[in-house]
C-alpha cells in the first residue's frame, strides 16, 4: 500500500493534544528495487531447486557476490542492510559444500540464541538432502550434544559455546573439527569494544584448532552497515577478508519520523529542572496507536525495565478502547526462560501478537517479516543499531513502512532529533576492538596453552610481541610454564570457566522466587548489586517483585511477588586514580591526556520514589566495592583559565551548591560529579551467554544501553563518600581547599571559584553524552568523574573513561576527536532552550550525586576555554602537522 508510513503518521499525531507539535523532522525514503542475477554456476542443483521451491526465484547481485567468492576459497563479509537477505549469501556455499563433500561440516555462530535457531529453522525448511543441521547451545538438552557432535555436518552454535563446550573438548570433535570447511560469523558488527575483541581472539583459538587437525575454513561474516566493513571483519578475524556492500535487494519505502516528547508544565525534575514526557511513555501510546490500527510493530526500548513497562502501559491504553487488543501485545527481553522466549517468538512470526516492546534482543534476533512499523525509544547508542532496529520495517518492496525515532531526555538525543543530518546522511560507525588489551589476551591465551601448547609461531595469530610480552607475565607468575617446544597451561583445570566473553562480571544471579523455589530469570553478577538487590523492584513479565535478599557468593536473589506503588534507583560512589600516562599534549593551561585510570565504584543506598518523581525515602546498603582498571581521556584545565572564563560568565545558571560542614557525612569538597556507566539501571542487551539472550549492562558499562523505565529521573541524595570523595557537589567556605582558586576572582566578587564544581559537572555529563557520535560506544558503556582539584593531576579534570576492563577503544576515540567531541557537546548545552540545565544538556540519569551542582553557562565556558587553546593545535598535532614531545610512550 503506497504512502502506508504516512497514513499511519498521521494516526499516531491524531492522539496528540492540541498545542503539541512533537515531530522536529520528516523524511520519505523511496523504495529501491531489485537487482537479480542468474544462479552461479558452481551451485549444485539439488541446493538450487530447493531454494527456489521456498521462493527464491534468483539471487540478488551481493547474494550472489559473496557467495562467489567464498566458493571460491576467499573469506567475506557481506555488510549490507537490513532484510537483504545476507543469509542466503552464505547458505549457498555451505549447503553447496555439503551437497558435495558428503564428510565436510561447517559451524554458524551468532550473538543471539534467536538468531541461530531463526536460522536453523530456516536451513532445516529448505530440506537439502545430507544436510543434518543442529543447534549446540545453552538450551540444548544434554542428551542431544553426543548426537550432534557424532552427526550433525553443520552445528548452529554462538560464541559463548564454542568457548566453553566446543575448543576446551576439541579431542570430542574431531569428526567435525578435521572436515571443518566454513564458518559463518553473523552479524559481526555486534562483536565491538571488549565482547568484540574477546570474540577476535576466540576466532583465531578456532582457526588454530582446526588446523591442528588438518582444516582450515573459510569464513564467512554477514554485518549491518557499518564503515570500512572489510578493515573491521579482517580485524576481528585476523587474516584478511574480501567485503561486498553493494545492496542488490529490493526496498521499501519508509517514512522516518524525529519525535521529541513535549514538556510537562505540571511538573519539575531534579534542581527545578523542566520534564519532558517520558520516551517510554510516549512509545507506549505511540505503540497503541499502532496496535489500533492493525499494524504490526516492534518498539525498541533501552532497558528490560522499560520494555516491560512500555508493554504494560500499551496494554492499559488498548483496554480502553478494546480490552481484546491488550492481549495482542507483550513485552520480549533477555533474562526471559528458554520456553518464554520461543512461545513469544512464535507468536511474533505468526502475527499472534501484533505490538511487542523489546529490548535490543530482537535487534539480532528472530527474521520477523511484514512489519509496518518500529518505533525506537532513545539512540541505541551506535547508527549501525539504529538503522539495524529501523530496518525491521518495510520488510516487503509493495508496502510503505514508518519508523518513530522518540529522543529520551538526554543531550545526544536531544542533539540527534534537532540535527536530522546526523542521525539521516551521516555515515555509520566503523566498530572498535583491540585484541591486544592485555586484560582480554591473557585469558585467552591461558585458554589456548590449555587447548594445545603454544608455541613462538602461534604467538604471530594474537599479537605478535604483544603476546608474548603477557606470555613472558604470565610464566613469570607460574600461569604458564615453558618448555623447548613451547608454552604449557599448568593447572590441573581449565581455565575456560573462568573466562567471561561477554564482560558481564562472573556467573548469572538466579533470580527465585523464595516462596515457590520457581526460577524467575537470571542477572549477570557484575550488575546484580545495582539491579536485585535488597529491597529493589524487579519486574517479569509484567508482574513485580521485591528483592528479600541477594547472596552473591551463592548467586541468587530471593524475591517475592508484591506490587509496591514506588520504584527503586540505586546510587553509588565513586573514585578514580591515574595509574599511568599514555599520551599527553599539553597546551597554554590544558593538558589532554590519554591513560589507564582504576575507578572504584560501589552502590550504597536506593531511593524508594513514587511514579510522580516523590522521593519516599533514601535506604543504606552494605554493598561490596568493585575496582576497574580501564583507560581514560581526561582534560585538565589551569586555575587562572577557569577564574577569568567564570568571571566572564556572570550569575551561575543553577543555584550554587550548598554549604555542608565536613563532618556531616554530605559530599567532599573538591568532588564534583560521578557518571557510572550503566550503574543506575544496568539493565542492557547487549551480551548474550549461552543460558539467557541478554545479561545485564555491569556496573562499569559492559553493555549498550540501558534506561530505567519511562519516568526515570534520579533524585538527588547525599551519600557518604570514601577516598577522594567523587560523587559530592557541596563546597566547604567561599572557596576551594588547597586549590589556589580560594578568594575573589578577578570581576567575579569570590563568584567564580564556587561555580568551578557545577561547571565542570555539567561539561562531564555533555561530554559523556555526545561521545558516541565519535566512537563505536553508548553512554552506558562509558562513565565519568569530574573534580576541581584530582590528587592525581593537581588541577581541575574532567575524566570520560571506558567502562571494561583494560579499555574497549572508546576513550582512544574520545582522545583522537578531542576537538570535534567538545565542540559538539559544546553546541548541545549552548543549543538547549532550558534556562539552568535539563537532562536535555547537562543532566544525567546516572548523576552519582544527583545532578548538584550542575552550571549551564559555566559548562560552555569551561569548554570554550579548552577548545579556545586546543583547537587547531590538537588537530594539527593527531595528523603530524606539529612536532611534540610526547610525555610517555604512544598508545598501542
Amino acid at each position: 500500500m503506497a504512502n502506508q508510513g504516512r497514513r499511519l503518521l498521521d494516526r499516531v499525531l491524531a492522539g496528540v493534544p492540541a498545542g503539541e507539535s512533537p515531530l522536529t523532522h520528516t523524511e520519505d525514503q523511496p523504495a529501491r528495487p531489485a537487482q537479480p542475477v542468474p544462479w552461479p554456476s558452481w551451485a549444485p542443483p539439488e541446493v538450487v531447486s530447493a531454494l527456489v521451491e521456498r521462493g527464491v526465484t534468483t539471487p540478488w547481485r551481493h547474494q550472489a557476490e559473496a557467495a562467489s567468492l567464498a566458493w571460491s576459497g576467499s573469506h567475506v563479509v557481506v555488510a549490507t542492510g537490513t532484510a537483504s537477505g545476507k543469509s542466503l549469501a552464505y547458505q549457498m556455499p555451505v549447503l553447496s559444500a555439503l551437497t558435495v563433500d558428503p564428510k565436510a561440516t561447517a559451524l554458524y555462530l551468532s550473538p543471539t540464541k534467536a538468531l541461530g535457531a531463526d536460522q536453523l529453522r530456516s536451513v532445516d525448511s529448505l530440506g537439502v538432502p545430507g544436510v543434518r543441521a543442529a543447534s549446540f547451545d545453552g538450551d540444548t538438552p544434554m542428551a542431544e550434544r553426543d548426537w550432534v557432535r557424532a552427526h550433525a555436518n553443520w552445528v548452529f552454535s554462538n560464541p559463548d559455546m564454542l568457548h566453553r563446550g566446543v575448543l576446551p573438548n576439541h579431542a570430542r570433535w574431531i569428526r567435525f573439527l578435521r572436515r571443518l570447511s566454513y564458518v559463518v560469523v553473523d552479524e559481526c558488527h555486534a562483536y565491538r569494544g571488549v565482547f568484540g575483541s574477546h570474540v577476535a581472539l576466540l576466532l583465531r583459538r578456532l582457526r588454530r584448532v582446526a588446523q591442528r587437525y588438518g582444516a582450515d575454513p573459510v569464513f564467512v561474516l554477514a554485518s549491518a552497515t557499518v564503515a570500512d566493513p572489510g578493515a573491521s571483519a579482517s580485524a576481528l578475524l585476523g587474516v584478511p577478508c574480501a567485503a561486498v556492500t553493494e545492496d542488490g535487494s529490493p526496498r521499501a519505502g519508509r517514512t522516518v519520523a524525529l519525535w521529541e516528547p513535549p514538556l510537562l508544565a505540571e511538573l519539575e525534575g531534579e534542581n527545578g529542572a523542566p520534564v519532558r514526557r517520558s520516551a517510554g511513555a510516549e512509545t507506549a501510546r505511540i505503540l497503541a496507536e499502532l496496535v489500533v490500527e492493525g499494524a504490526r510493530s516492534l518498539a525498541f526500548v533501552r532497558s528490560r525495565v522499560g520494555a516491560e513497562l512500555t508493554a504494560l502501559g500499551a496494554r492499559r491504553l488498548l483496554s480502553e478502547v478494546d480490552p481484546s487488543l491488550g492481549a495482542r501485545v507483550a513485552a520480549y527481553r533477555g533474562g526471559y526462560l528458554p520456553e518464554e522466549r520461543r512461545a513469544l517468538e512464535r507468536a511474533l512470526s505468526s502475527g499472534e501478537l501484533l505490538g511487542v516492546a523489546t529490548t535490543n534482543a530482537l535487534e539480532l534476533g528472530v527474521d520477523i517479516v511484514g512489519l509496518d512499523a518500529v518505533v525506537v525509544a532513545g539512540f541505541p547508542g551506535t547508527l549501525a543499531s539504529f538503522w539495524q532496529q529501523a530496518g525491521r520495517a518495510g520488510r516487503t518492496e509493495a508496502t510503505d513502512a514508518l519508523v518513530v525515532f522518540v529522543a529520551r531526555d538526554d543531550p545526544l538525543d536531544t542533539y540527534l532529533v534537532h540535527n536530522p543530518s546526523a542521525v539521516l546522511d551521516k555515515p555509520v560507525e566503523a566498530t572498535v576492538l583491540d585484541p591486544t588489551n592485555p586484560y582480554v589476551l591473557e585469558p585467552h591465551l591461558a585458554c589456548a596453552a590449555a587447548e594445545l601448547p603454544l608455541t613462538p609461531e602461534s604467538l604471530a595469530a594474537f599479537g605478535g610481541d604483544a603476546a608474548l610480552a603477557v606470555v613472558e607475565d604470565m610464566v613469570a607468575r607460574r600461569v604458564l610454564r615453558r618448555r623447548p617446544n613451547g608454552w604449557y597451561w599448568t593447572a590441573h583445570d581449565r581455565p575456560h570457566g573462568e573466562v567471561d566473553i561477554r564482560g558481564s562480571g562472573g556467573e548469572q544471579v538466579v533470580v527465585v522466587e523464595a516462596d515457590s523455589g520457581r526460577m524467575l530469570g537470571t542477572v549477570d553478577h557484575g550488575s546484580a548489586c545495582w539491579q536485585v538487590h535488597s529491597g529493589a523492584v524487579y519486574l517479569h513479565q509484567g508482574e513485580s517483585y521485591v528483592v528479600d535478599e541477594l547472596d552473591l557468593d551463592s548467586g541468587i536473589a530471593l524475591v517475592h511477588a508484591e506490587k509496591p506503588e514506588w520504584t527503586t534507583t540505586a546510587r553509588d560512589t565513586k573514585d578514580i586514580a591515574v595509574v599511568r600516562v599514555l599520551e599527553q599534549r599539553s597546551f597554554d593551561g590544558v593538558t589532554v591526556c590519554l591513560g589507564e585510570v582504576e575507578v572504584t565504584s560501589q552502590v550504597v543506598g536506593y531511593l524508594r520514589k513514587l511514579p510522580s518523581g516523590q522521593v519516599i525515602d533514601s535506604v543504606p546498603l552494605a554493598l561490596p566495592a568493585q575496582t576497574l582498571v580501564t583507560r581514560a581521556v581526561w582534560y585538565t584545565v589551569s586555575a587562572d583559565l577557569l577564574v577569568k572564563a567564570l568571571s566572564d560568565t556572570g550569575s551561575p545558571s543553577t543555584h550554587p551548591p550548598d554549604t555542608h560542614s565536613p563532618n556531616t557525612g554530605s559530599p567532599g569538597p573538591n568532588s564534583l560529579g560521578t557518571h557510572s556507566p550503566g550503574t543506575h539501571s544496568p539493565d542492557a542487551e547487549s551480551g548474550f551467554e549461552p543460558g539467557s539472550d541478554s545479561p545485564d549492562t555491569g556496573p562499569f558499562g559492559s553493555g549498550s544501553a540501558a534506561e530505567s523505565g519511562p519516568d526515570s529521573v534520579p533524585e538527588p541524595v547525599p551519600v557518604p563518600v570514601p577516598n577522594r570523595g567523587l560523587s559530592g557537589g557541596g563546597l566547604s567556605g567561599g572557596g576551594l581547599p588547597d586549590s589556589g582558586l580560594s578568594g575573589s576572582a578577578p570581576g567575579g566578587a569570590g563568584l567564580a571559584p564556587a561555580r568551578i564544581p557545577g561547571a565542570l559537572h555539567a561539561a562531564e555529563h555533555a561530554a559523556i553524552g555526545l561521545l558516541p557520535l565519535f566512537a563505536t560506544c553508548d553512554r552506558w558503556d562509558i562513565g565519568g568523574v569530574s573534580t576541581a582539584l584530582h590528587e592525581d593531576t593537581g588541577e581541575a579534570t574532567v575524566f570520560v573513561h571506558d567502562g571494561h576492563p583494560g579499555g574497549a577503544g572508546f576513550a582512544d576515540r574520545g582522545f583522537d576527536a578531542v576537538v570535534p567531541w567538545l565542540v559538539a557537546t559544546r553546541e548541545a548545552i549552548a543549543a538547549c532552550a532550558c534556562p539552568a540545565g535539563c537532562p536535555s544538556c547537562v543532566q544525567s540519569p546516572k548523576c552519582g550525586n544527583g545532578n548538584d551542582p550542575l552550571d549551564k553557562a559555566g559548562g560552555v565556558a569551561v569548554l570554550d576555554v579548552v577548545l579556545g587553546v586546543v583547537g587547531e593545535e590538537f588537530h594539527d598535532v593527531r595528523h603530524g602537522h606539529v612536532d611534540h614531545d610526547r610525555s610517555a610512550a604512544t598508545k598501542p
